[in-house]
């Protein structure tokens, strides 16, 4: 196509994997540039009137996956209200979608602060994407004395990837904690709540047996951006400080919608 927006290159789906009758997973084959664990790049399709739609969204894997990082995995959710999202979850294996050559994103472990030692990752929904994809850098078990993986969700169908976590469990072992937290429902093994009042009443440093040391610990969180507002307000009356590149502090975030 002679009209592809600067910046778009055509890729085409691979597979496709439905969690829920609007959560899925698109595998694409696309010749964007090399990304790092825990960046994003665009999805862009035509709408109904001809006009392009681009959207932001994580790559799952991480680039060095044993498909090479030209292989992009990407979690989505379908919003009814939506103009891309929908029209990705009625693509198939051989569909084309475009995407953005370039990724970007500082949510990456080049900016974990040097003094970390303990490594807390807060995710709502599809946000647990970059976190799953840092979870596949062999750097972590070197790294990180204490890794977090936290994932917020309404339903329990909406826990998702749980044998690519599995596998993080058996090959961090005791270093490695995953918190499943469910909000709309009653689920055995997960939390109950919403994030920022969990880390204000202390139940979920409790649940980990870890508290958060501002000597030690460095905060990501990805999500929707009410969480990532009140959590920042938690993490801050808990002593913690926003992170800046000319001033390191202990809790960023990545928002991109």
């Amino acid at each position: 196509m002679t009209d592809v927006p600067n910046g778009l290159v055509e890729g085409r789906v691979l597979a496709k994997k439905q969690w829920t009758h609007n959560l899925f997973s698109l595998e694409v084959l696309a010749p964007i540039e090399q990304y790092a664990a825990g960046q994003f790049t665009k999805l862009g399709l035509r709408n109904e009137e001809g006009e392009w739609v681009r959207r932001a969204y994580s790559m799952v894997n991480h680039p060095n996956h044993e498909y090479g990082y030209q292989h992009l995995e990407f979690l989505i959710i379908a919003d009814s209200d939506g103009q891309l999202s929908p029209r990705l979850n009625q693509l198939d294996s051989g569909d084309p979608v475009f995407v953005g050559k370039q990724p970007s994103g500082f949510m990456t472990i080049e900016e974990i602060p040097e003094y970390t030692s303990e490594l807390w990752m807060l995710s709502t929904g599809t946000a647990i994407g970059p976190f799953l994809s840092m979870l596949g850098d062999n750097r972590l078990s070197n790294r990180f004395e204490k890794i977090v993986l936290v994932h917020a969700v309404r339903r329990a169908d909406e826990l998702v990837y749980s044998q690519t976590i599995q596998d993080a469990q058996t090959r961090l072992g005791k270093r490695f904690k995953f918190v499943s937290i469910v909000s709309r429902e009653d689920h055995d093994t997960s939390l109950s709540g919403r994030i920022p009042q969990l880390l204000l009443d202390g139940k979920l440093q409790n649940h980990v047996e870890l508290e958060l040391d501002v000597a030690k610990s460095f905060v990501f969180m990805c999500g929707n951006p009410a969480m990532v507002k009140e959590t920042s307000s938690a993490l801050t009356e808990l002593g913690l400080t926003k992170h800046l590149r000319r001033k390191p502090g202990h809790f960023s975030s990545e928002n991109y919608w």
